[in-house]
């Protein structure tokens, strides 16, 4: 039955739990959590009509094949399998919808991209990645802002920030933590020599000011101006501002805003983000000490090789999944790798 894979029974009690919740009347003091709350309710009834849709198609199609096959009416015959097409298609949707299954695949995610070794190349490469998530996002129906773009010294980037808004944001891009490998022909060497570049990429989930304690003697807060290549994502204006934690040695930075007090409430919450990570990730050493485990460093580990010299793939070495078309995926074409890895994951996980 369509249903059973779908944990129907589950969502049925969980969308009246969400109607209570949006019927609060002070549901709206909270924006972020309203909407939160609004979208899975929306999710989870479309889910529910889905299935059931779905059940009602094939029973309705079992008994329709069954009479066009004792006719021999073969206009019928196509009318069943033109149906089972579009069966499919919404069983492959609801499908994906399975595999967002993490506690924190429903809150917004922030992606940052950071050079790595290997120089004015892998600023380059950071450059690369950044565009090739611009690029996917701009296609996409998820809303982003770009919170810090830093220049590289001679091209690229040193880094880049960005805020990632909409249904299952975090869950969809963290597929992409950790370090991404490039092989290519350097078009900064004059003697034309393949070299190897690494980014890094780190994906968090965004948490509320509220949920961490930060004390405000603890920061060191400069302004600056923004500059470089940030295009229509990135403001340049002298209201940047740059957020150091003084005892973790966090720094932060926001440029997206116009005026320095958006930026400053939004290097905030970027910082309560990252603190909040600092202290799962802690926790979570404390678990492996206990265990006897060792474990690799979050996003240090590399994930995904881009070579394009001397052949042309991408390969994820998690998933062994690979793509000769590297040139689609820096185009932001990287939903084969997020599905590879969402599929990866929920194998994992049972």
């Amino acid at each position: 039955m369509p249903g059973g894979s779908f944990d129907i029974a589950g969502k049925e009690t969980e969308v009246e739990e969400l109607k209570e919740a949006a019927s609060a009347p002070d549901l709206w003091d909270d924006q972020d959590r309203a909407l939160q709350v609004t979208r899975k309710l929306a999710r989870n009834e479309q889910i529910i009509s889905h299935v059931a849709a779905l059940e009602s198609t094939l029973d309705d199609g079992e008994v329709l094949l069954e009479l066009a096959v004792e006719e021999g009416d073969k206009a019928s015959l196509d009318d069943v399998a033109s149906e089972l097409a579009s069966t499919e298609r919404t069983l492959a949707d609801l499908e994906r919808e399975t595999l967002f299954f993490g506690e924190y695949d429903d809150r917004t995610a922030i992606i940052s991209v950071h050079a790595g070794a290997g120089g004015v190349d892998a600023q380059d490469w950071a450059d690369m990645m950044f565009r090739m998530y611009t690029r996917y996002l701009e296609r996409s129906d998820f809303d982003f802002e770009v919170d810090e773009y830093q220049v590289g010294d001679e091209a690229g980037i040193k880094s880049a920030t960005i805020t990632i808004k909409g249904e299952h944001a975090y869950g969809t891009f963290e597929s992409e933590r950790g370090t991404h490998r490039l092989v290519r022909i350097s078009p900064f060497d004059a003697q034309s020599r393949r070299h190897t570049s690494f980014a890094g990429v780190d994906v968090l989930p965004e948490v509320d000011v509220a949920e961490v304690e930060i004390n405000p003697d603890d920061l060191r807060i400069d302004t600056y101006r923004s500059s470089g290549a940030g295009g229509q994502h990135v403001n340049k204006t002298d209201s940047a501002v740059r957020m150091t934690h003084l005892p973790t040695g966090i720094v932060v930075s926001c440029q997206a805003e116009r005026s320095q007090i958006q930026n400053r409430a939004r290097a905030l919450q970027l910082l309560a983000t990252r603190l909040a990570e600092r202290a799962r990730l802690d926790q979570q050493k404390e678990i492996d000490a206990i265990r006897g485990e060792q474990t690799e460093a979050g996003w240090g580990r590399q994930i995904r090789s881009y070579v394009m010299q001397p052949y042309q793939m991408v390969k994820d070495l998690r998933t062994e999944y690979d793509i000769g078309n590297i040139q689609g995926v820096l185009d932001g074409d990287i939903d084969p790798l997020i599905d590879s890895y969402l599929q990866w994951r929920r194998a994992g996980s049972s």
